[in-house]
């Protein structure tokens, strides 16, 4: 799997260098953002019969960094992501504090911006989209499993110019996968619901 989620950000790595941005007047830029990550409880589908929050989480944290380009009104960017999320509770069972159960995602996306500029605001609202690859992790008791999927976000934030090449970035991200397989730990026809409310702050840096 570790093969295939390297093959994959090599293609996405390809297709932002060939973005139209690329061949634009155009500033690159680097940001980071960490923030909170409310990952939605996991539904379960198996042999097609459908479970509702199978596994509940506790709130946990979501950092970004990324590299990318800034055309003004819009931008582009290849972003590396981490999030991580203690269980609160298996099949409607609360978990011991003690307990040792973590979800964790890698993911590689390419996303795509539209800032909507403010004439003589330091501040700019934004529209963002994007897509790409996770690798969902599931470690319990320190016995792991993985599977990488499909991955997509949407969001919306304002950014708050504090320099001409430093922007504070303040925003609300939805981040989802196609349903991942765990099959260490369940059956070959268990698939789990992945969706998280992602709230971030960071800095983007003109270079």
């Amino acid at each position: 799997m570790k093969k295939t989620f390297t093959s994959m950000v090599a293609a996405l790595l390809v297709f932002l260098a060939s973005a139209p941005l690329a061949h634009a007047a155009a500033t690159p830029y680097v940001s980071l953002s960490a923030g909170v990550g409310f990952l939605a409880d996991s539904d379960a589908e198996v042999d097609d019969e459908e479970f509702e929050d199978v596994i509940e989480y506790k709130t946990g944290f979501a950092v970004n960094g990324a590299v990318g380009l800034d055309g003004d009104m819009y931008r582009v960017e290849g972003a590396l992501g981490y999030q991580a999320n203690d269980w609160d509770a298996f099949i409607g069972f609360d978990l011991d504090d003690d307990a040792e159960a973590e979800t964790s995602i890698l993911s590689f996306m390419v996303n795509g911006y539209l800032d909507i500029e403010m004439p003589a605001a330091p501040v700019t609202p934004y529209l963002m989209a994007g897509a790409g690859v996770a690798n969902v992790d599931l470690d319990i008791e320190g016995e792991s499993d993985d599977d990488t999927v499909f991955a997509y976000q949407i969001g919306a934030g304002v950014g708050f110019e504090v320099s001409p090449n430093v922007t504070v970035d303040i925003g609300y991200r939805y981040f989802a996968t196609s349903d991942v397989n765990f099959e260490e730990f369940f059956d070959d026809d268990a698939d789990f619901s992945v969706a998280s409310h992602n709230i971030m702050a960071g800095v983007r840096v003109g270079l």
